[in-house]
């Protein structure tokens, strides 16, 4: 008897859900702040160093910080972002920001005002000044801009104007200095056309006064612009550029709109193939999926969380984690129903199986996310903390929400007997009474992994060598995040040619240390690399000069060598610790030799995305790291779960006594988790595919690592992984057979 109150509860369930996102999701979307590429603005790492013999404290830093706010807030940036990091460096990231060039003035303005005679002798300096009293105003006499301060002690500066008059030499004049530095003379700064002297009025008397006019060459913002200097205070410091990305505004809306584009394409692809492969199981999973993703960037949102180009692909990628667990759920289940199960005892016995595959799954994935969040940079840590986040709530829903909405069909009874929605055939199911176990097969065939294992290791052996030969004669064509430097990438609205970027540079004295390269769906994107880190200035010049000329002003990234030995080294940890933790979570959940195994297969899968991205050229950054320690994870997935299968039918067994059986168990195994296998890598490449096709320039390099670790990971678990486990572990069976204990804590195979 069909119980219709559990799908009409499903429906309600549903609808509501539906109609919440429906009304909701616009709102949480337009709250999510984004990050600088995916709106324009700049980020840059301040070095901090002392002025005089001052030390660099934390309080210090935090003055120091609170002057930029100060600073930022004058000009109206909204939601700037600053951190300090250690040793002694600031991170300052604003996002949307539509003078760059104005805020990055702002900032690294030391702004220290000091009064002085023509022989530079200091007199008074900003602390004599009251505070918030600089304001822009006209000349009553010519009307020109200026700008106005007041002292605190008017018999201060009139006790300077008669000191400065009674001595001759000295010319009647008060010299306003801006960042006076040791060594600077007022004959040679008045000479410079960007001098460091705001002003050097004359007087003919005494001023005993509080209110000054500081006149110059002053524009109605440059006025403002040091009115506003001036009342955020003077740095405490002097800040020396490390570090910097300059996105402009066009190249953040366009990397948005072709990103997004891209990811519901790859989410629309892997609805559409669940469906079509799961049937009924397959519409579940996509009401899930899209559950998922909702409260993914509500979750996101609630956090404060800054969404990046790498995030969205976190995202992205979520929903492949999100869909392995659905999977590795219904091929359990089709399993059961084909061994003879009722749907309700197929649906419970899957669940069970799948849970904790599932769990080991996820787990070493968060492994490496976190690993990821402490070693990567800002973009690299937005990613982090999307993908932590992702698999937390892949794992509730795929987990809780999947069984619950299939769990209403499963128990009202209207799927009884009909194993063709789980996309059984009725010729496949075998009688259970009759003790026959489901041999599984792929398109209809059983394949003999184990009888080739040697053929694989030699196949994969000659592509190691011969990756290691491409590595040593082309090597890596290493980005400016590990080799310091500068990349320029100009945005037009037409083709665009090498010569004539070559020749812009050209007119700004800039020679390009590598050649220029295009790319975009017309050639509309020139990259440029420059062997030195611009300065301040010559970035300015290079952003006003290009959008000019092609009404789009160009990212700018610079990194220093010190920075960029950090970045190395960095990427190199986080590898490293990443590989660490995996060997310490499969040791425990599992056994040494499968962790080491584990670790192989996954080197394995690294050191074939650094192989293909030296023999292809292709610019190796530091989001290819994250591209890299994220196959780590998706690349562990896959060997978890084909040990979790071995783990299982080992159990079954109890006692294994010769190299034969074992491998029997092993090559049965990998038949068993051979569709998931397929059906997982073949949903993720989808929406990888997607970002690589149609996603932003700046992920292009990102998703292509991402294709190949997911095909190499593939590749590892069925051919690598379990059959060197096997080779390690088949080599002491006769003296020492395998028996399985079962054990409270832990329960792998034991010897």
């Amino acid at each position: 008897m069909v119980k219709r109150g559990r799908i009409v509860a499903f429906f309600l369930i549903v609808l509501v859900l539906g109609a919440t996102i429906g009304t909701t999701y616009s709102d949480i979307a337009n709250k999510i702040k984004l990050g600088l590429d995916l709106q324009g603005g700049f980020e840059v790492l301040y070095d901090v160093e002392p002025i005089g013999d001052e030390e660099v404290t934390r309080s210090v830093l935090e003055s120091t910080v609170a002057t930029l706010e100060r600073r930022v807030n004058a000009i109206g940036i909204s939601e700037p972002s600053f951190n300090i990091e250690e040793p002694n460096r600031i991170r300052v990231q604003l996002a949307g920001v539509e003078d760059q060039d104005e805020a990055r003035e702002m900032l690294a303005t030391t702004a220290e005002l000091s009064f002085r005679d023509v022989n530079d002798k200091k007199y008074l300096d900003g602390s004599d000044l009251k505070e918030g009293s600089a304001k822009q105003d006209f000349d009553p006499d010519t009307n020109q801009p200026i700008v106005t301060v007041q002292f605190k002690d008017a018999d201060r500066f009139g006790n300077t104007t008669k000191e400065i008059m009674e001595n001759p030499e000295l010319s009647d004049q008060v010299v306003i200095w801006m960042d006076y530095e040791e060594g600077d003379t007022y004959e040679e700064e008045i000479q410079k056309e960007d001098s460091k002297v705001i002003s050097a009025p004359t007087f003919d008397q005494v001023l005993r006064t509080t209110d000054i006019m500081i006149r110059g060459n002053f524009t109605i913002d440059s006025a403002q612009q040091l009115a506003d200097l001036l009342n955020a205070g003077s740095l405490p410091v002097d800040l020396e550029e490390e570090y910097s990305t300059s996105v402009g505004a066009q190249f953040g809306q366009q990397a948005l709109d072709k990103t997004v584009f891209a990811s519901i394409l790859g989410i629309l692809l892997i609805f559409i193939y669940m469906i079509f492969y799961y049937r009924f199981p397959g519409v579940i999973a996509a009401i899930t999926l899209s559950i998922y993703v909702y409260l993914v960037l509500l979750v996101f949102q609630l956090m404060n969380g800054v969404l990046t180009l790498p995030g969205i692909a976190a995202l992205v990628l979520g929903v492949g984690m999100a869909v392995d667990a659905n999977i590795i759920t219904y091929e359990r289940i089709k399993e059961e129903v084909k061994e003879g199960k009722s749907i309700k005892a197929a649906f419970k016995a899957g669940n069970q199986h799948s849970l904790s595959t599932i769990f080991d799954a996820n787990i070493t994935t968060l492994i490496a996310a976190a690993v990821l969040f402490i070693f990567g940079t800002s973009s690299v840590k937005g990613f982090a903390t999307l993908l932590i986040v992702s698999i937390v709530l892949s794992f509730v829903t795929a987990v809780f929400g999947s069984r619950l909405f299939l769990g209403f069909w499963v128990n009202s009874n209207m799927l009884n007997k009909r194993p063709g929605w789980f996309g059984v055939k009725q010729d496949q199911i075998l009688d259970i009474n009759s003790g026959e176990e489901v041999e599984p097969t792929v398109f209809g065939k059983q394949f003999d992994f184990v009888k080739h294992r040697k053929k694989f290791f030699r196949i994969s052996i000659a592509l190691v060598v011969i990756g290691i030969a491409c590595l040593a004669i082309f090597r890596l064509n290493l980005g400016i995040d590990f080799t310091a430097g500068s990349r320029v990438e100009v945005l037009a609205d037409q083709t665009l040619t090498a010569e004539e970027i070559e020749e812009g540079f050209e007119a700004l004295d800039l020679e390009v240390s590598a050649p220029i390269v295009l790319s975009g769906d017309n050639q509309n994107i020139a990259v440029a690399r420059f062997s030195d880190e611009l300065s301040q200035d010559k970035v300015s010049e290079v952003r006003s000069h290009f959008e000019e000329k092609y009404g789009s002003a160009p990212s700018v990234n610079t990194v220093s060598p010190v920075v960029g030995e950090e970045l190395a080294k960095n990427a190199v940890l986080a590898v490293l610790y990443a590989s660490i933790g995996i060997i310490i979570y499969v040791t425990i959940r599992f056994e040494f030799y499968s962790a080491l195994t584990a670790i192989l297969a996954l080197l394995h899968d690294a050191f074939f995305i650094i192989a293909l991205f030296s023999i292809t050229r292709l610019e190796f950054d530091i989001t290819i790291i994250a591209a890299i320690l994220t196959i780590v994870g998706y690349s562990i997935n896959d060997t978890i779960v084909t040990f979790d299968r071995i783990r299982e039918n080992l159990k079954k067994k109890k006692k294994i006594k010769s190299f034969a059986e074992l491998a029997k168990i092993v090559n049965h195994s990998l038949m068993q988790t051979l569709a998931r296998s397929i059906n997982t890598v073949l949903t993720v490449i989808f929406a990888a595919l997607m970002l690589f096709i149609f996603g932003a320039n700046a992920i292009t390099n990102f998703a292509f690592a991402l294709v190949v670790g997911l095909l190499a990971g593939t590749y590892s678990s069925l051919f690598i992984a379990a059959q060197v486990w096997l080779a390690w572990r088949g080599k002491s069976i006769k003296d020492k057979p395998i028996t399985y204990i079962e054990k409270k804590h832990n329960d792998g195979p034991q010897v």
